[in-house]
């Protein structure tokens, strides 16, 4: 069975970052890098054992619910992702969004530490690979989304996103003004009781996990 390819990262859990003025503690940040390692691997243990029926139908769930979400944002421009290990495909409702009227665009990564490019897809436009081998539009303008849908390896109840380790959407929300809505999506089995956010972490808006779990921010 082949390997993942290595998935580049930032410094453990930006510890080389000032939060308030101060640096990040060191120990801290080594203990919940190691955590967040751990549960990545059991939690995509987890989702690539779901049938690909279930995730099939897990996927619709979802793409029902960013129906609901997207009627309130008519004509914004979408920023979405191409399914990888096991994530929820929702390739079918990102032509279906398109054919709605919203511009949408995939996620491309311009370099280590740096924030995500998003690239202009259509239907049927040439594809590249990418880095970890995910498919790009091979070419087209970069957009500025108005809503980010991002995938989640885990999730806490406060919205805070456990993804690969690389900081590419914290990044990428934190640079974006006006913000976007950050819309995190997964299976149910995403849930978890903390990640232990760090400084650096950027809480989703909505999470989405299909059967029915719909979660908002809390304020504040």
């Amino acid at each position: 069975m082949p390997h993942d390819p290595p998935i580049p990262a930032s410094p453990p859990c930006f510890a080389h970052e000032l939060s308030g003025g101060q640096p990040v503690d060191p120990q801290t940040a080594r203990d919940v890098a190691r955590f967040r390692k751990a549960e990545r691997a059991r939690l995509i243990a987890a989702r690539l054992a779901r049938p690909a029926a279930e995730r099939a139908a897990l996927a619709d769930e979802v793409a029902e619910e960013l129906d609901r979400l997207l009627a309130g944002y008519p004509g914004a421009v979408v920023g979405l992702y191409w399914p990888f290990r096991g994530e929820l495909d929702l390739r079918g409702w990102m032509a279906r969004a398109h054919a709605r009227g919203h511009p949408v665009a995939l996620p491309v990564v311009a370099g280590k530490a740096q924030p995500l490019v998003f690239r202009e897809w259509t239907p049927g436009c040439a594809m590249a690979r990418g880095v970890w081998n995910i498919p790009i539009p091979a070419e087209g303008r970069a957009l500025r989304p108005g809503v980010v849908i991002a995938p989640l390896v885990g999730v806490d109840p406060q919205g805070y996103r456990l993804g690969y380790g690389g900081g590419f959407y914290d990044r990428t929300l934190a640079a974006l003004a006006p913000r976007p809505l950050a819309i995190g999506v997964g299976a149910p089995e995403a849930q978890m009781p903390t990640i232990f956010p760090q400084p650096h972490d950027i809480a989703m808006d909505v999470v989405v996990l299909g059967r029915g779990k719909v979660s908002r921010r809390p304020p504040g």
